[in-house]
């Protein structure tokens, strides 16, 4: 009698298009975009983790949906809240936060916590993190899948150069005078090259280290300004270029950043400068002995720091919001901020997150997890502006025409300033 009246009910939900499984009455469903820049199974840690939290939390439902890159998730994100079935929050890239609050997509944390205690979980991160998340005093994005650029170098091809496995370069001199020793040729073509520095995908932000090592950042605190055509700028720009066409380390044009992983993976690259979050891959991949290194140093060593931030959505009601507060901070407490870290090699966003049992002995054992991480000290935003899609573009192609030999890097980089200073004039 049971089976069958489960089976009427069943018929009839079907008819009425509702699910046996669907979130119950007063439930609260979420959906959530994310990307995945550097590969690996990283979609099967966020499934796994969102199981967990709606295990913990059976009132709340989340779709987590991958979205491509971080430029397809900012996209297909923006474009939901548009339809009739936005997002309530995403991962998305950090420095996307002018463009999100210019087109008014998202709410400050500020504005959506109440407790004492979620004031000071806004407090728990490192500050070199809540660079690219905060501006008009105010927190718009929690970090989540952060990163900065690591160098990776492969120790058996140090060995091989007579080169000391356990000192990777540490300055712009040593990077040339290493990465020359590296070149490996056989038959009068080039089977390995000293270092590679990926120059497609991200270029602005391989470029955001050489000019952070060079003593010039990119842009203002405020986003309504460039420093692209400064000495220092100019002049790190003309060093990439050096590395390939004068110095003869790596190739000359460009580079591609997404087969640079699979280049170092198969031994075509001693060096190579790509983001903490390739680390576990690496690790779990590398048939040879390789080491993790600080970027090296002309003026001081430096990085910008990079990935995704989440945000939550303007268009949420104040139950979604509060549901959508839950999950961020259930993905970002110190245990859970470990285990993203160890199974990724995305940085541990908050310091408590290295005090975990899990986290020491998993530094203890595995070192290079500990460089991104101490790499932070010396470390600057990520290049962030308002027309931020626009103003990168402009820098990106700049970097290009000059890597390529269409343009001197001063001629490249001066064109590029006059455009952004025309993009961004009115935000002064």
């Amino acid at each position: 009698m049971f089976r069958k009246l489960k089976t009427l009910i069943g018929g009839a939900a079907l008819a009425l298009g509702l699910s046996m499984n669907a979130p119950g009455a007063g439930a609260v469903e979420l959906t959530m975009y994310y990307p995945v820049a550097v590969g690996g199974p990283l979609t099967k840690i966020v499934d796994g983790l969102v199981a967990d939290f709606m295990k913990a939390n059976p009132g709340i439902k989340v779709n987590a949906i991958y979205a491509g890159n971080y430029n397809d998730a900012r996209i297909k994100a923006l474009a939901a809240l548009k339809s009739g079935k936005p997002a309530q929050l995403s991962v998305m890239f950090s420095i996307d936060i002018y463009e999100l609050i210019e087109q008014g997509a998202i709410v400050a944390f500020d504005d959506i916590v109440e407790t004492p205690e979620e004031k000071a979980w806004l407090k728990k991160f490192y500050p070199s993190l809540m660079e690219n998340g905060m501006t008009q005093g105010k927190v718009w994005g929690i970090p989540f899948q952060r990163s900065t650029i690591v160098m990776y170098y492969n120790k058996d091809a140090f060995r091989d150069a007579g080169l000391d496995p356990a000192k990777a370069p540490a300055t712009w001199d040593e990077l040339v005078s290493m990465g020359k020793k590296l070149v490996k040729k056989s038959g009068g073509q080039t089977v390995r090259w000293g270092a590679m520095i990926p120059s497609t995908g991200y270029p602005y932000w391989m470029f955001g280290a050489l000019t952070k090592q060079n003593g010039q950042v990119l842009m203002n605190a405020d986003g309504n300004k460039t420093f692209f055509d400064a000495p220092a700028t100019v002049e790190a720009l003309q060093f990439w270029r050096d590395l390939g066409n004068k110095h003869g380390v790596m190739p000359s044009g460009t580079i591609e950043w997404g087969t640079l992983r699979k280049n170092f993976l198969e031994g075509k690259t001693a060096i190579m400068w790509h983001s903490t979050g390739n680390l576990t891959v690496v690790k779990n991949k590398a048939k040879f002995d390789f080491g993790v290194a600080m970027l090296p140093a002309k003026k001081s060593r430096g990085t910008p720091t990079g990935g995704g931030n989440f945000y939550i959505f303007k268009k949420s009601s104040p139950a979604e919001r509060k549901a959508a507060m839950k999950l961020i901070r259930f993905l970002t407490e110190p245990g859970r901020t470990a285990e993203w870290s160890m199974k990724t090699g995305y940085i541990g966003t908050r310091p408590d997150a290295y005090q975990t049992e899990a986290l020491k002995k998993y530094v203890a054992g595995f070192p290079p997890a500990a460089v991104a991480r101490d790499q932070l000290k010396f470390a600057t935003a990520e290049l962030s502006t308002y027309q931020t899609g626009r103003v990168r573009k402009l820098l990106d192609d700049a970097i290009q025409a000059a890597l390529v030999g269409k343009k001197s890097p001063q001629d490249a980089l001066g064109s590029a300033q006059k455009q952004a200073d025309r993009l961004l004039k009115r935000y002064r």
